[in-house]
């Protein structure tokens, strides 16, 4: 997803997103260590993915302070 896509979230979606994409990322980290992930590129776009919803998220509810 886009910075745009994300921005037109709620908070609550976006707090529903970064859960979900932390579970992913758990998985892929298993995945890994395990020797089964074929693309190793994954695990950066999933902790980039993180990293701009908590900051999103972190502007909204800057904002609604």
């Amino acid at each position: 997803m886009k910075s745009r896509e994300f921005r037109e979230l709620s908070i609550e979606e976006l707090e529903a997103k970064s859960r979900e994409l932390r579970g992913e990322l758990f998985n892929v980290r298993i995945k890994r260590s395990t020797g089964q992930l074929e693309n190793t590129a994954k695990l950066r776009t999933l902790r980039r993915e993180i990293a701009r919803t908590e900051t999103i998220l972190g502007e909204k509810r800057g904002a609604t302070t």
